[in-house]
Parts: structure tokens; C-alpha cells; sequence
């Protein structure tokens, strides 16, 4: 509806709101730097709506799901770090991933018998033979999927937990994977599918040196900032410790 342009600049927006969300609802503090960096990913995630110039029909209407969706997302990753960091009851990596997977592939499979199933020959079949795609090859494109959807899964529950940054620095790395996404499109695709799209561009090269450097800016301030308040609550424990024995032995 809205158009690649748009989306591409609306949902570079993720890493920002899981900043926000990161703040609002886990009380994480970012220093200027790491806030900077923040801004410096998403602006080279912008970058690379430059190369799409189609605005798509109910422009309105697809912004808006857009910006709710890229907030639903952001959401999502402060929410899952929340459960697994947060009271006296968390959750582990393994079980948020169990459970969370559990839930979408129920809902998935609900999909499957819904709607896949009584349009099986029009949607899988029929697209397999005009494609000269084999039982076999199709398993095991899919079971390769499944498996790298497990090890995706699990890291990313992994940064969430026990990453410096949790959330937010899972945010930044997404803006990585993005332009990552366009030097593997390059390999498999240009010129061999679709169009210009699927090539490297200049833009693509500025948008990804843009956002690996406000990886790495965020990834060297993320550190610097966890130590500081390390020392700076570590310092106030001491002093408190050695007030409270200063006090002890004052008492008869």
C-alpha cells in the first residue's frame, strides 16, 4: 500500500522505538554516545529507501500499519527481555524460545489446515511443477530454513538476556542485518532475478558503511557505559558497606 520508499523509512524506525521502549519500560540509560549511534543506524537504514522510487496506492493506510507494526516489533524485543530479566520469576532462553515458538507455530500450522490446505494445488503445487521443484529439494529448503530459524531464534533471545544493551543493542544489530541483506542479494540474485533491485548500488555501499559504523560506535559506547556504572554502584556499595560496619561498632 505504502509503497517500498515508505516502508523502508518507516520500519528503519524499529531501532528507535526499542530504544524508547528500552527506557520507558526497563529504565535502561543511554549516554549521548550511545543514543548518537542509535540515530547513526537508522539514518543509513534510510539511505537505502533512496533506491526505490515507488509510492504504492493508500499511502495512508499502509503508513500507518507500518509505523504500528515497527512499534509492535520494537516492542516485542524490549517485552521478550523484560520476561527473561526482570522479578523474581524469569524466564530462560530456552523456554522464552520454546514458548514463543510454540505459540507461532501453532498458529501457523491453524493457517495451514485453514486456508493452505483447501488452496493447495493453486498456492504449493502447481507453483512447484512451474518451477521444476522436487518433493525432495523443497524439504530440504524448507527443513534448512526451519534449522536456521532455530539458530536465529536462540541468539536472538541469547543478545536479549545477556548482551550489554539487551534490547536496544538487539535493535542496532537488526539495522546490521538489513544492509548485510543486500550483499547476499548481490551474490545470489543480481542479474539473475528480478531487476536493478537485487544489485548493489552505490547507495547501498554508503547506507552499509553507515550503519556498520553506528554498529560499531554503539557496540564500543555500549561497554564503556555498563563499566561506568559497574564502578560508579559498585563504589556506592563499598561506602555503604563501610558505613554500616562504621555503625556496628558504634553500637554497645
Amino acid at each position: 500500500m505504502a509503497g517500498p520508499t515508505i516502508f523502508a523509512i518507516i520500519y528503519s524506525s524499529v531501532t528507535i522505538w526499542t530504544a524508547v521502549f528500552s527506557k520507558i519500560l526497563l529504565g535502561r540509560t543511554m549516554n549521548f554516545w550511545q543514543w548518537a549511534n542509535v540515530l547513526l543506524v537508522f539514518i543509513g537504514l534510510v539511505i537505502t529507501a533512496t533506491d526505490s522510487v515507488n509510492t504504492g496506492k493508500s499511502v495512508l493506510k499502509g503508513s500507518c500499519f507500518i509505523i504500528l507494526g515497527s512499534l509492535m516489533h520494537g516492542l516485542a524485543y524490549v517485552m521478550s527481555e523484560g520476561i527473561m530479566t526482570v522479578g523474581e520469576q524469569r524466564l530462560s532462553v530456552v523456554s522464552n524460545n520454546f514458548i514463543q515458538s510454540s505459540v507461532n507455530g501453532g498458529l501457523f500450522l491453524l493457517w495451514q489446515f485453514l486456508y493452505t490446505l483447501p488452496h493447495f494445488n493453486e498456492l504449493v503445487w502447481d507453483p512447484m511443477q512451474e518451477a521444476k521443484t522436487s518433493v525432495w529439494h523443497a524439504s530440504i529448503l524448507l527443513g534448512t530454513f526451519g534449522i536456521s530459524s532455530v539458530i536465529h531464534s536462540f541468539t536472538y533471545f541469547h543478545t536479549l538476556k545477556h548482551y550489554p544493551g539487551g534490547a536496544t543493542s538487539a535493535g542496532v544489530m537488526k539495522g546490521l542485518q538489513a544492509v548485510l541483506v543486500f550483499v547476499c542479494t548481490h551474490v545470489l540474485y543480481c542479474k539473475k532475478v528480478g531487476g536493478s533491485e537485487m544489485c548493489f548500488s552505490d547507495t547501498k555501499f554508503v547506507s552499509l558503511i553507515t550503519v556498520c559504523g553506528g554498529v560499531m560506535g554503539y557496540g564500543y559506547a555500549t561497554p564503556i557505559t555498563e563499566a561506568t556504572l559497574g564502578r560508579t554502584t559498585g563504589k556506592k556499595e563499598v561506602e555503604s558497606c563501610h558505613e554500616t560496619t562504621k555503625l556496628l561498632s558504634e553500637y554497645p
